[in-house]
């Protein structure tokens, strides 16, 4: 796939966790700015505006009034542009719950509100007829990955249950409708929290029918432990981006071990629709330009290129991810021409 890619913010903080949507003619991106991937009170969340995806406007910053915020979703609901986020207290983060704004232009905001119920870490909000809007939620404390539905930004409640935890602990989720009308969904597994990573770290990916009370476990790829991860349709196919780890080994090196070096990546997203009978998975297909502290990827599809923005730190510097935590990363932009999606079989 030929590839473009540039750098949007690179001003020697630690600019991570972005997000990207198109709303009234105009890409908008948010990103956290810190000192470090870790906590910090002087933690802000930054949106910017353009025209082009090139040449970007700063349009308003977000604070956490004194607590570190981060994690940023961007949503359009009822016309209305909506940013959530999530607040935490711990150093080495867990976020405790989910914050939201909205905006009727982009510029002026309302105050950040509670989103209900308590404890539950919203991911980004998608809908099929927008009147319901469904989102991907998780909370550390129990392990547990549920579907959310709401008719507003701020109220939502559990629809159904995708994983329970016990063995092994549901992360962040992500969510796409299939053509014929299924739910798809990628979880990021983690099973304990050893440093140097877990073979049985996977991804989780499942598959529900409408009107989606009930999750059928498709799969558990051990390609990669998704995290960060965002899902996309082309020409009846399924995309996920992520983070990739590109050397899987004992003992230190396992899947998702802090002492490895990551990637974020491309891959294609196999799925069992029919009876859910077979094995689902992913494909890795490219490595966007990206090093140590990586992933957390917004996607925009234009009807020419899908744009694809993430963070990074310097490509060249290979650092392991616990390292580039705490080094400077930039929010860069890479974009893939759609005919490079519309010529692929199978996502190939």
């Amino acid at each position: 796939m030929e590839m473009e890619t540039w750098v949007v913010a690179d001003d020697g903080k630690h600019n991570a966790f972005t997000d990207m949507i198109f709303w009234h003619d105009h890409f908008w991106l948010i990103y956290v700015s810190s000192p470090s991937h870790f906590a910090n009170k002087k933690s802000r969340l930054v949106l910017l505006r353009s025209d082009d995806a090139h040449h970007w406007q700063e349009i308003t910053k977000f604070d956490g009034a004194g607590q570190d915020i981060r994690d940023p979703k961007l949503g359009i609901i009822h016309d209305q542009l909506v940013v959530y986020a999530l607040l935490n207290k711990q150093f080495d983060p867990e976020p405790y719950k989910t914050i939201v704004t909205e905006s009727k232009n982009g510029v002026d905001w309302e105050p950040f509100k509670d989103v209900s119920p308590d404890g539950w870490l919203l991911g980004r909000p998608i809908t099929s007829d927008g009147i319901t809007w469904f989102a991907p939620s998780h909370r550390i404390d129990l392990g547990t990955a549920a579907l959310f539905s709401s008719t507003n930004a701020v109220n939502w409640t559990i629809h159904s249950t995708i994983f329970d935890g016990k063995d092994e602990r549901a992360d962040e989720t992500a969510l796409q409708f299939l053509k014929n009308g299924c739910m798809l969904a990628v979880t990021r597994l983690e099973a304990g929290s050893n440093v140097f990573g877990s073979e049985h770290a996977t991804t989780l990916i499942s598959i529900a029918k409408p009107p989606f009370r009930a999750w059928s476990q498709s799969g558990k790829s051990d390609v990669t432990r998704l995290d960060g991860p965002i899902l996309f349709g082309v020409n009846e196919q399924i995309y996920a981006v992520g983070r990739r780890q590109p050397r899987v080994a004992s003992p230190f090196h396992k899947q998702g071990s802090a002492f490895g070096q990551k990637r974020t990546a491309l891959f294609h997203v196999s799925t069992s629709t029919g009876d859910f009978a077979g094995e689902a998975g992913l494909i890795h297909l490219m490595d966007f330009p990206s090093s140590g502290d990586t992933s957390y990827a917004g996607v925009v599809i234009t009807s020419e290129k899908v744009f694809i923005s993430y963070y990074t730190n310097d490509p060249q510097k290979d650092y392991p991810w616990l390292l580039g935590m705490l080094f400077p990363s930039r929010i860069q932009i890479s974009a893939i021409e759609l005919a490079s999606f519309l010529n692929c079989e199978d996502g190939r």
